[in-house]
């Protein structure tokens, strides 16, 4: 019980921190509708469960011993985050508040949602403390899976509540009426996202 509540204590706290995810689950609602926004989250959940597979499978070991291949990940999630940023900063395509979430604009937040979190070293790392540290080690691999999927499950639900949020009508008017500034603050959180895990990479 204490090692079940010390994983979803953990899970909450990694969830709820600010971050990449949060950034571009906030632009894909306000600008594309809260359909694109509920699938950035859904893409998001199944990110993490490319990181609990290859952590209950014990492919972490490779990662964590190999500092090469981690600073090649790190390097590669860095430069994203930065394209991402520098997409959103010279973003010059105004949106309108009666602009539908269309199903190829939904699938396109799903991947998005889906790299942004496979490729985000936060979570990366998250995951793999949590299974490290804070789950007992020799737990039967359906313990691990179902923690897994907690995870996921977890940043599915606080990333479609901030979908819901950020998609409001009203909110959403406010934020389309200020795009430009909405852009560039996203634009230039992401960046600054992408140089703190390239710097921390030469590092």
């Amino acid at each position: 019980m204490t090692e079940i509540f010390a994983v979803a204590l953990f899970t909450l706290l990694a969830v709820i921190s600010p971050g990449a995810d949060f950034a571009m689950v906030t632009r894909c609602s306000y600008a594309q509708g809260r359909i694109a926004g509920l699938a950035a989250a859904v893409g998001i959940g199944l990110g993490v469960q490319v990181h609990v597979m290859y952590t209950v499978l014990g492919l972490s070991i490779i990662v964590t011993q190999s500092p090469t291949l981690f600073l090649c990940m790190k390097a590669i999630g860095a430069c994203y985050l930065l394209y991402l940023g520098y997409r959103s900063l010279t973003n010059t395509v105004r949106v309108r508040l009666d602009d539908k979430g269309a199903a190829g604009g939904a699938l396109q937040a799903l991947r998005t949602g889906f790299l942004t979190n496979c490729l985000n070293p936060k979570t990366m790392l998250f995951v793999i403390s949590a299974f490290s540290q804070v789950v007992e080690q020799g737990s039967p691999l359906w313990l691990n899976l179902a923690y897994g999927a907690f995870m996921s499950l977890a940043h599915w639900a606080w990333f479609s509540l901030v979908a819901v949020f950020f998609s409001n009508s009203v909110l959403r008017k406010a934020m389309i009426e200020r795009q430009i500034i909405a852009d560039r603050v996203i634009g230039v959180a992401l960046i600054a996202l992408g140089l703190m895990v390239a710097m921390s990479s030469v590092g």
